[in-house]
């Protein structure tokens, strides 16, 4: 009895050791692939046009209200105002001065939410081509490549991402994922 036991312990363990064995780990950058994506490219254009139809009219906008205010208290048809209407207008006028000297600060912010809104959806399709080849592939573990600074072995699956949303890899990028050149 006890040799039985043993022997299906034994039949368990190499079973559960064989299909841990069996599950395959492969790795991509997906930052790379993202850099491949046609919609990246338009990425700049876009963000240009943003500033110049959007953020360049607020910042003339913000000059002209600031100038008309400041002409409101500094010349003569100031003393036709009341304290009160004086004070809110200078408190306004602090407003409007500090939004202009950190008018790069501010742009930048905008840019950068601009952006991850423009870039969100490219993320959701090459995650969707991820998951999609690695289970084709039967890749049980998929890992991003800067996450990394000592891997185990696994497979690059950089070429079969890319060819699954038809990309043309440059040879820089193919070089640096060690894709065999064709």
């Amino acid at each position: 009895m006890n040799k039985i036991k043993l022997f299906i312990v034994a039949l368990l363990i190499v079973l559960t050791a064989g299909s841990a064995m069996a599950q395959k780990t492969g790795y991509i950058s997906v930052d790379q692939i993202v850099a491949l994506m046609p919609e990246t490219g338009r990425l700049d254009s876009l963000l240009r046009k943003y500033q110049a139809d959007s953020l360049n009219p607020q910042f003339t906008y913000m000059v002209s209200e600031y100038n008309r205010k400041d002409s409101m208290v500094s010349t003569k048809d100031s003393a036709k105002l009341s304290k009160q209407v004086k004070d809110q207008i200078r408190q306004e006028l602090q407003g409007y001065a500090y939004q202009i000297q950190n008018w790069q600060s501010i742009v930048q912010q905008q840019l950068q939410g601009k952006q991850q809104e423009l870039l969100e959806p490219i993320y959701r399709k090459v995650e969707a081509a991820i998951q999609t080849t690695a289970k084709e592939n039967g890749y049980a573990y998929v890992l991003n490549r800067e996450a990394l600074l000592v891997m185990p072995p696994a497979d690059d699956l950089f070429p079969m991402v890319a060819k699954k949303l038809n990309l043309k890899v440059p040879p820089t990028a193919a070089a640096s994922t060690g894709i065999p050149k064709k």
